[in-house]
């Protein structure tokens, strides 16, 4: 960010717990169907953090992983059994193709404006192999309560006000997030080159799961189909999405 004060510098704000990232990692592996997959899979986590989801791949007891991981900043509280890269802006280090699966955990909402979203999205792609998956989660605009900084509306406001609201509340000096809206993010992958399925209802449904098998809210969720809960696809507050490369075949004959 040319020119930025210190206060707007943008912050990695990793989530350092352990704990969550297995249960996020086991999710990421149920989304992604990985079990099903040829191995061993060579996989990629970009914007490492605490380090956990990329342990979990390399250590998997079935799942044969080979793991890189890069972040801008080196927050790992784990840092065995995966090949790790601290890097600079969006660019990644590695060869065209090189991997089977690619995450992208709540990290396009860090990485600048739109014209950085959309470069991770074809770096994304890029590192990509021809036949290979990716997970991209981004918190959605229309939450309720602002995850990074617990405030209820905040993205709500046009981005000029974002921040003034932030110091109103005395919650931070400067919004460093751009959260997505659905359609926005779905034009973004499409531009990008992917194919891309929404699964936000599978999500919430593998999350209540893991987190709580035995609850009464699970037990709940399980009765309503999932064409009851498609209409609110657009506010839950993270948009997650499976994506994939469109061939050059497709993309010559789409439309």
């Amino acid at each position: 960010m040319n020119g930025a004060s210190h206060d707007a510098v943008r912050q990695p704000h990793a989530v350092l717990d352990l704990g969550s990232r297995t249960a996020k990692a086991l999710k990421i592996e149920r989304l992604l169907d990985l079990q099903a997959r040829s191995q061993p899979l060579r996989l990629l986590e970009i914007g490492t953090g605490s380090g956990g989801i990329a342990h979990y791949f390399a250590t998997h007891p079935s799942l044969r992983c080979e793991v890189d991981a890069v972040d801008v900043v080196d927050n790992r509280l784990t840092t065995g059994d995966y090949r790790f890269q601290q890097v600079e802006g969006v660019a990644l280090p590695f060869a065209d193709g090189r991997f089977d699966v690619v995450i992208s955990n709540h990290v396009i909402e860090h990485v600048g404006d739109a014209s950085a979203q959309a470069q991770h999205l074809r770096e994304i792609r890029r590192v990509m192999h021809p036949d290979g998956v990716g997970y991209l989660a981004v918190p959605n605009r229309w939450m309720l309560t602002e995850p990074h900084y617990r405030l209820m509306f905040l993205s709500w406001w046009p981005r000029s006000l974002r921040t003034p609201y932030l110091r109103l509340m005395g919650k931070g000096t400067f919004y460093d997030c751009e959260p997505l809206q659905l359609g926005q993010l779905e034009r973004m992958l499409t531009a990008a080159g992917f194919r891309h399925r929404n699964l936000c209802i599978q999500a919430l449904r593998e999350t209540f799961e893991i987190e709580r098998p035995a609850g009464g809210a699970t037990k709940l969720l399980r009765k309503i189909p999932d064409g009851l809960l498609r209409p609110f696809r657009r506010i839950i507050p993270t948009l997650i999405y499976r994506i994939e490369k469109k061939q050059p075949w497709a993309e010559s004959h789409a439309g």
